[in-house]
């Protein structure tokens, strides 16, 4: 059975962010794909999509899943945060050989219990009605609450690579109790495979006990991985390459399993 790899951004971000990943996961003999999630391949300095304001996560797991049917066989995913919701969704529609699920946001149900998840609910409450339209995140917001295990000349670089999200993406993540259409509702048992979720321990963005909650929903498919000393984009953070390594080795284990 091919060893195969979708990658899964994450919002306001690209492919590019599993540069590292895929130049490791391709040495150890996986063939790796990274789609861009719908008008997120862009020069970064680009006016946004018009159509991007009424994209919805729903369009993003469409597209992925799509994309994952059209491959020779059940790939692993490896999602990260709006990408590990997006990459669950995919698995519960789709032959899915794994997941590995990196800070994944909450699903639909799961509420905010920190004063950093609610203050970043809180920005985008005092921005208007900012799910009508394109946006782009502040450095100043994102900076301390996902970049917090970078130094400051990455956290620059890694910023000027952002795009242009949806308004509505970010409504239905952060607002789910008021989204008539459950957007970001998994069907847990509709997901056959098994399930690595990795937390960062210092990431502001996303809690480390959500991933660990969302494991357990799992039951005995799910696997939870504190990764200390990490935050929020852990895969280009210093270290990644153990993280990697531990993915890797899991992969490999539940690529196995699955051959026999």
């Amino acid at each position: 059975m091919p060893k195969e790899v979708v990658f899964i951004h994450g919002a306001f971000a690209g492919p590019w962010c599993w540069d590292q990943y895929k130049s490791c996961f391709q040495d150890l003999g996986w063939t790796c794909h990274t789609p861009a999630l719908r008008y997120h391949d862009v020069d970064p300095s680009d006016e946004p999509n018009p159509d991007l304001a009424d994209t919805s996560i729903r369009d993003y797991a469409d597209d992925i899943a799509a994309f994952v049917g059209e491959l020779d066989s059940p790939p692993i995913i490896i999602g990260h945060a709006v990408g590990a919701l997006i990459a669950q969704q995919v698995a519960s529609r789709r032959p899915t050989s794994g997941l590995v699920l990196i800070n994944p946001n909450a699903a639909w149900g799961m509420l905010p219990a920190t004063d950093d998840e609610r203050a970043v609910a809180r920005t985008f409450m005092e921005s208007g009605p900012f799910w009508k339209a394109p946006m782009r995140v502040a450095f100043d917001l994102i900076a301390p609450f996902a970049f917090n295990k970078l130094d400051g000349d990455t956290q620059k670089q890694v910023f000027s690579r952002l795009v242009p999200e949806s308004g509505r993406v970010m409504f239905e993540m952060f607002f789910w109790m008021f989204d008539d259409n459950r957007t970001i509702a998994i069907d847990f048992d509709k997901v056959g495979c098994p399930v690595l979720v990795v937390a960062g321990e210092e990431d502001r963005a996303v809690r480390h006990a959500v991933g660990k909650e969302i494991a357990e929903k799992y039951g005995n498919k799910g696997s939870f991985l504190l990764a200390a000393g990490h935050a929020h984009f852990l895969f280009i953070e210093p270290g990644w390459e153990q993280i990697a390594k531990h993915c890797e080795n899991w992969m490999s284990e539940t690529a196995s399993r699955a051959r026999s």
